[in-house]
C-alpha cells in the first residue's frame, strides 16, 4: 500500500528545498570579483556563473513542473533535489570555470523544486490549511533568496567562499531524506509534454534572459543583444500559436487567460524587477565610500545589519499571510504588499544618509514582499485545477524570474549612467530607486480588478491514489 501523505513531513521537505535553491540563487552575487580571481574566470566568466544558473532554472521550472503534473511531483522533486546536492558539491570542489558553469546548470535544475513544491503541499494539505501552507513556503523562499546576499559576505571572509555551499548541500540533503518519505497523492495531469512547444518555450527564454543578463556587458546596440531580442520575439509569436492548435498544450492560453492567473503573472513581473533591482544596488548604495558625499562606507558586516530587517519581516509575514487571506482577500494582500514595498523604496531614494534609515526602509521592503510572494502562488492555485498547479505556478516563478532579470538591467543602465571616475553618482541610486518604486505602485493597481472576480478554492475532497503500476519498493 502506498504511504499516506504525511503534511508535516512534506511541508518540512518542502521548507529545506525551497531554503537550499533559493539561497543558490544570490549567494555568489556578493564575492563574484574573489571567486573569479581563484578559479581565473574574468569578468565574463563571472557574468555566466549567475547567468547559466539563471537560463536553466528558468527553462526547467515549467518543463520539470509539466513533467511533475503527470508523472507524479515526489518523483521530480526527488531529481531535481539530487542534482541540486551533485551540482552543490561540484561548486564547492571547482578547480575552474568549466567545473564552476557545470556545477551552476545542476543548480538551475533546482529551479523546479518551487512548482513542484507548491503542488505536493496542494495534494498534501487539506484544501482549508493550503493558504497558510504556501505562504510559509513562500516566506521561506522569498527569505532563501535573500540571506544569500546577507551571509555570504561574513562567511567569504571567515572561511573562503566554498565555505558558502556547506548550508544549502546540507538543506538539500535533509530535503531529499524527508522528501523520500512522503508519497505522490495527487490528481495526475493526462496527456504528455508537448516537444514542438517545449523547445520553442526554452528557446525564448533563453533568447531572452541571455541578453537582460549580459546587456551592459555586450552593449545594447550590439549585434547579439538586438539579435537575440528579436529572436525572442520570433520564438514566443511561434510557441504561442503552436499551444493554441496543440490538443495537448504544454501551457493551456485559457488557463493564461484566467484573470487571477495573467493578473498576478503581471504583478509578479514588475514587483519581481523592482525586488531585484533593490537587492542588488542597495549594498552598493550603503558600502559607498563616505568620501562621495552621500555614501555611509558601510562594511559588508553593518550591510547585512541593514538587510537583516527585511529578512525578518519578510519570514514574519509569510506566516500570518494565512491566518489574513480569512479576512482579507488575496488580491487586496497582493495589492497591499506591492503598494508598501513601493513607498520603501521609494524612501530609500529620500532618505539614505545613515544606516538606521536603510534599515527601517527594508524593514518596510520585507514587509511588502512578505505579502506579495506569499499572495502570489496562493492566487495561482486558487484560479487554476490541481492538475495544472505545476506548470501554472513554474510560468509564474518564471515571469518572476524574467522580472528580476529585467530590473537588475535597469537599476545597472540607470546607475551606470552616472559613473564618474568609476563611481556611481547619487542621483543615479535616486532614479534606480524612484524607477523600482514606480514599477512596484504600477504592480500595486494591477490586481485590484480581482476584488471583483470570485477566485477558485480548491475543494475538500478525497484525492485518489494513481497506481503507478510498479511494485511498492520502486514506487517509492
Amino acid at each position: 500500500m502506498p504511504r499516506p501523505a504525511r503534511p508535516r513531513l512534506a511541508f518540512a521537505a518542502i521548507a529545506a528545498a525551497f531554503a537550499a535553491v533559493s539561497s543558490l540563487q544570490s549567494l555568489l552575487i556578493p564575492v563574484l570579483s574573489v571567486l573569479g580571481d581563484d578559479i581565473h574566470a574574468d569578468q565574463v566568466g563571472q557574468t555566466w556563473i549567475i547567468t547559466s544558473w539563471l537560463i536553466t532554472a528558468a527553462v526547467a521550472t515549467p518543463l520539470l513542473g509539466r513533467a511533475g503534473d503527470l508523472v507524479g511531483r515526489r518523483r521530480v522533486f526527488l531529481a531535481a533535489i539530487v542534482a541540486v546536492a551533485v551540482g552543490t558539491v561540484l561548486a564547492a570542489l571547482a578547480p575552474n570555470l568549466v567545473v564552476m558553469l557545470l556545477a551552476r546548470v545542476l543548480q538551475g535544475l533546482g529551479g523546479a523544486i518551487f512548482p513542484l513544491g507548491f503542488g505536493i503541499a496542494r495534494d498534501a494539505f487539506e484544501a482549508r490549511r493550503v493558504p497558510s501552507v504556501i505562504g510559509a513556503l513562500s516566506a521561506i523562499l522569498a527569505v532563501g533568496s535573500g540571506i544569500g546576499t546577507v551571509i555570504s559576505g561574513p562567511i567569504a571572509e571567515a572561511f573562503g567562499w566554498r565555505a558558502l555551499f556547506v548550508l544549502p548541500l546540507g538543506l538539500a540533503l535533509i530535503a531529499g531524506a524527508l522528501a523520500f518519505r512522503i508519497a505522490d497523492v495527487g490528481e495526475r495531469a493526462t496527456g504528455g509534454i508537448n516537444i514542438s512547444a517545449a523547445v520553442l518555450l526554452s528557446g525564448w527564454l533563453v533568447a531572452l534572459l541571455l541578453p537582460l543578463s549580459a546587456g551592459n556587458q555586450w552593449g545594447w546596440g550590439s549585434p547579439w543583444v538586438v539579435g537575440l531580442l528579436v529572436l525572442a520575439v520570433l520564438l514566443i509569436v511561434a510557441w504561442i500559436a503552436v499551444e493554441l492548435r496543440s490538443r495537448v498544450p504544454l501551457v493551456d492560453m485559457r488557463m493564461m487567460r484566467i484573470p487571477g492567473v495573467w493578473t498576478t503573472n503581471l504583478t509578479a513581473l514588475l514587483t519581481g524587477a523592482a525586488m531585484f533591482g533593490v537587492w542588488a544596488f542597495l549594498p552598493r548604495l550603503a558600502e559607498t565610500p563616505t568620501s562621495s558625499g552621500f555614501g555611509i562606507g558601510a562594511s559588508v558586516s553593518l550591510t547585512g545589519l541593514i538587510m537583516l530587517p527585511m529578512l525578518v519581516t519578510m519570514a514574519t509575514i509569510g506566516f500570518v499571510v494565512g491566518p489574513l487571506s480569512r479576512r482579507i482577500p488575496f488580491p487586496a494582500l497582493l495589492a497591499s504588499g506591492a503598494a508598501i514595498s513601493a513607498l520603501s523604496i521609494l524612501s530609500m531614494a529620500v532618505f539614505h544618509d545613515s544606516a538606521w534609515q536603510l534599515a527601517i526602509a527594508t524593514g518596510g521592503l520585507g514587509i511588502g514582499t512578505g505579502l506579495t510572494v506569499s499572495a502570489t502562488p496562493n492566487l495561482i492555485v486558487q484560479s487554476v485545477p490541481a492538475t495544472q498547479t505545476g506548470i501554472a505556478t513554474g510560468i509564474n516563478a518564471n515571469v518572476r524570474t524574467i522580472g528580476g532579470a529585467l530590473g537588475t538591467t535597469i537599476f545597472t543602465a540607470v546607475v551606470g549612467s552616472t559613473v564618474v571616475a568609476g563611481l556611481p553618482g547619487e542621483s543615479g541610486y535616486i532614479a534606480a530607486f524612484v524607477v523600482g518604486a514606480v514599477l512596484a505602485g504600477i504592480g500595486a493597481i494591477v490586481p485590484l480588478r480581482l476584488l471583483n472576480v470570485r477566485p477558485r478554492r480548491p475543494r475538500a475532497r478525497a484525492i485518489p491514489i494513481i497506481e503507478t503500476g510498479l511494485p511498492e519498493s520502486e514506487a517509492a
